[in-house]
């Protein structure tokens, strides 16, 4: 009897245990190619806990690109994100704070209220942002996440896998670099406090890391998605169910190294392709405002900023005259202007038709007919045909250059040989895809070494390129048409 009772209580004691351990699940990738390395449970549905907020923070850098909102938005927070559990910033109801401070928070600190505040900030609510997360999540190829919030806290259906997870990890690195350093920060300034980062541990401890996310809830354990890069290599290593930060983070030290040993030195770099911009798609509009009674609404979906199709514009009838004048003041110009600029290239009833047809639909560029232009006046000599100076009488027309053109370039160091150079190029070009696809890579050889230069570039991408290059502590600087 007292054999029995020993061992009753040893089991009253080992099975709350087992119940409370987290399962666990892992996922390694050479983020170069996509190319699972190890993987364990990885398609099981768990707890993401903070991981979260890697999808509230993709979607802050896609609204702040697409302009719905800049990182300068002063946001006033609610009563609901102020009163999110911790981690938190220790925001108040009817505070504002701009934006940046606010993805700095919940990228270094995982603060829950910045998180929240982010999503309505973004889509007005936690019910339509939790719809947009779900419906990028989808887009972005993770076939069993479900989000219910912005932050991670356990909820009931709120599930991701360690697959998705690493997915989602990825699309982070390469489709918005420009935003990657947040991850890789000790501590950074959120507005009204510093604060540290939640992965400092991590990033300290292991060569090459650089990010991106962890998250710990109880019935999460402690789960992480990191990445580190080594020479030409890099590897995404995410681990859920840890007992422990230190035991979590040297499981993940242990995968990464896993990756590192079996990932190629050269593999061919195939970027994750970055889903359609779809904005505030996810808005629904009854159908019918009267439904029969027990029936209900249908719904559609309002049509997205992603243009889907390009439809043939229709002739359009009639003259500029039978347009309301509010239509043709919405142009936005001076129309007597517009007219005037244009008065040698076709005539005046055929310039107001085309100014109102536009104002109706910006779309309809294509002309109903077309308009033969007229023979240019034989007084009229071009520059480029005519070296020697035009006769006093003669008028000289000659085509202006313009920023427009891809005449310029940038410059990202030099270099002691050709081979140095080169490698720069390529290691720059894979980590701003964005602004330098089909630029050209330039070795110039000067008497003190090997510049490294991107041309055929606008002057706008340039800067651009430049600006995002030096956020990332990536020396750059603009070179003009020479």
């Amino acid at each position: 009897m007292g054999l029995c009772m020993i061992l009753l209580t040893g089991l009253i004691w080992v099975v709350p245990l087992s119940v409370m351990a987290a399962p666990y699940a892992a996922m390694v990738i050479d983020a170069r190619s996509g190319e699972v390395l190890h993987s364990e449970n990885a398609d099981t549905r768990l707890h993401p806990a903070s991981l979260t907020k890697m999808m509230t923070l993709y979607i802050a850098f896609e609204a702040v690109q697409n302009g719905e909102i800049s990182m300068d938005t002063e946001v006033t927070i609610s009563r609901n994100a102020a009163a999110e559990p911790p981690s938190k910033l220790g925001l108040r109801a009817g505070q504002k704070i701009k934006l940046r401070y606010l993805v700095r928070a919940a990228a270094v600190k995982s603060a829950n209220d910045a998180a929240t505040a982010i999503g309505e900030a973004i889509m007005g609510s936690e019910a339509a942002f939790a719809r947009r997360m779900n419906r990028t999540a989808k887009a972005l190829g993770m076939t069993r996440t479900t989000f219910k919030n912005m932050h991670g806290l356990t909820e009931d259906g709120h599930l991701s896998t360690a697959r998705d997870m690493t997915i989602l990890g990825r699309h982070v690195l390469y489709d918005y670099p420009q935003y990657y350093n947040l991850f890789s920060r000790q501590s950074t300034d959120a507005g009204i406090k510093a604060v540290n980062n939640t992965n400092r541990r991590m990033l300290s401890s292991y060569r090459g890391a650089d990010g991106i996310k962890t998250g710990y809830t109880r019935a999460a354990g402690f789960n992480l998605v990191a990445s580190a890069e080594r020479g030409s290599e890099r590897i995404i290593a995410t681990v859920f169910g840890g007992n422990s930060t230190a035991s979590r983070n040297a499981q993940v030290a242990k995968l990464l190294d896993l990756g590192f040993e079996k990932a190629p030195s050269r593999v061919a770099f195939r970027a994750p392709s970055r889903p359609p911009y779809e904005g505030k798609g996810d808005l629904l509009i009854a159908k019918s405002s009267d439904p029969t009674p027990g029936t209900h609404a249908k719904s559609i979906r309002v049509a997205s900023a992603a243009v889907t199709q390009s439809l043939r514009p229709k002739a359009r009838g009639g003259a500029a005259e039978q347009l309301p004048d509010l239509l043709v003041a919405e142009v936005g110009k001076d129309i007597d202007a517009v007219l005037s600029a244009v008065q040698d290239v076709s005539s005046r009833n055929a310039v107001e038709t085309a100014v109102a047809a536009v104002a109706v639909d910006p779309g309809a560029v294509a002309p109903a007919q077309s308009v033969k232009p007229q023979r240019r006046p034989s007084e009229v000599i071009l520059a480029s045909v005519r070296a020697e100076p035009a006769p006093e009488s003669a008028e000289v027309v000659s085509r202006v250059s313009t920023s427009g053109g891809r005449h310029w370039g940038i410059n990202v160091g030099r270099y002691p040989s050709k081979y140095d150079a080169e490698k720069v190029l390529l290691k720059t070009a894979l980590a701003e895809m964005s602004t330098l696809d089909g630029t050209l890579r330039k070795v110039v050889a000067r008497d003190s070494g090997y510049d490294a230069n991107f041309m055929g570039m606008t002057r706008d991408s340039a800067d651009l390129a430049c600006r995002r290059l030096q956020a990332r502590q990536v020396t750059c600087f603009m070179i003009g048409p020479s």
